[in-house]
């Protein structure tokens, strides 16, 4: 007989693909297995865990605001709001298991399934790991990490090293760099740049790229670039006439975006990064500087100390990016040796990994 299974988190496409891609997997090898996503209301999981063939319910939660402290005072309403919606989920689904995947909307449930002596289960896809997973680490049944060296956050015999579960889109893929090229109605014999600043984009990079066209006036080198839905229609005003730029507000079929580019300028969500190591390609990384505990600059480091990636801080961006990635453009060798390095850093069965070793605990 299936088991009984609740999911929880979101807030980014870093904490909803993963989650999608261990509950598939446990779907696959557990086919009588029933699955409730539990997410925040008005963020993007509501939308993409449908889309995905998933039920999912919404709590009224937010999370806490570093900005404007004064913008927190409701939350310990909202937080006692949230349990009582998570005590009725639980009654009505009565989960066998609960997975967490970071994201603020994941701590009351966890919290309520260990108070109930439920099997609960964390999966932490960044170097440095986020406050929530953290405190719901102590009573955790397992944890699994992107990478080694989570023994700073996390009681060491509790953890195994998974990596991050990536889209079967991705790790799957035989599309050849012409098919990604001719995707985008591009120049297969002209070099390709690709941007992508994360599911909600990245206001840095985009100002650079804009600040900067003036590199692509010639039209000799090509830039695929995936805005985010807010910068999305001043960049495409912008970029009237040029033909060798595609703009996009979020690319779907990421793999031909891949497959396409020579170098790709990226956020370091833990995401973006597993999924660069898969595929292998020369990457700049310019991490988000408000990200939680400065996470996707810990994330960028992992790959630069391993001589896999380079690093820009975001501070710098506007005036050195561009001409940074020109030159690495223009750096056969280093790149060469940017792609062998991060090509050995991919984990490819991590939803594997992950679902039996829940299915195997559970049993």
């Amino acid at each position: 007989m299936g088991k009984r299974f609740i999911i929880a988190g979101g807030g980014t496409g870093g904490h909803i693909f993963p989650a999608i891609a261990i509950a598939q997997m446990l779907r696959k090898i557990s086919p009588d297995s029933s699955f409730l996503f539990v997410g925040a209301k008005g963020k993007m999981e509501m939308e993409k865990v449908p889309q995905a063939g998933f039920e999912i319910e919404g709590l009224t939660i937010a999370g806490f605001n570093r900005s404007s402290l004064i913008k927190n005072i409701g939350l310990p309403i909202k937080l006692i709001q949230s349990f009582i919606q998570v005590s009725r989920i639980f009654k009505k689904f009565k989960p066998d298991a609960v997975i967490g995947v970071g994201g603020y909307s994941s701590f009351p449930v966890l919290r309520f399934a260990q108070s109930k002596g439920i099997p609960t289960f964390i999966h932490e896809s960044n170097s440095f790991a986020g406050k929530s997973n953290q405190m719901l680490g102590k009573n955790a049944t397992k944890i699994f990490t992107a990478t080694d060296g989570m023994e700073l956050f996390f009681p060491k015999d509790k953890i195994c090293v998974s990596g991050n579960p990536v889209r079967s889109s991705i790790i799957n893929h035989k599309v050849s760099i012409e098919e990604g090229l001719n995707h985008f109605g591009l120049d297969k014999n002209k070099k390709t740049i690709f941007s992508v600043g994360g599911s909600l984009g990245a206001q840095s990079i985009n100002e650079a790229i804009l600040k900067n066209l003036h590199f692509f006036e010639n039209g000799n080198v090509q830039l695929i670039w995936q805005t985010g839905k807010s910068f999305y229609n001043q960049a495409l005003e912008k970029c009237k006439g040029f033909e060798n730029i595609v703009v996009k507000d979020f690319i779907t079929q990421m793999e031909y975006a891949y497959a396409a580019a020579d170098v790709v300028i990226s956020r370091s969500g833990a995401m973006a990064v597993s999924e660069l190591c898969i595929v292998g390609k020369p990457v700049f990384f310019v991490p988000f500087p408000f990200a939680a505990e400065n996470h996707q600059m810990v994330n960028a480091k992992k790959i630069v100390e391993k001589n896999a990636a380079l690093v820009m801080e975001d501070k710098d961006a506007l005036e050195k990016l561009i001409p940074e990635v020109f030159e690495l453009l223009n750096n056969n060798e280093l790149q060469n040796k940017l792609k062998q390095n991060i090509s050995k850093l991919g984990i490819l069965n991590a939803d594997e990994i992950i679902a039996n070793q829940i299915l195997d605990i559970i049993k």
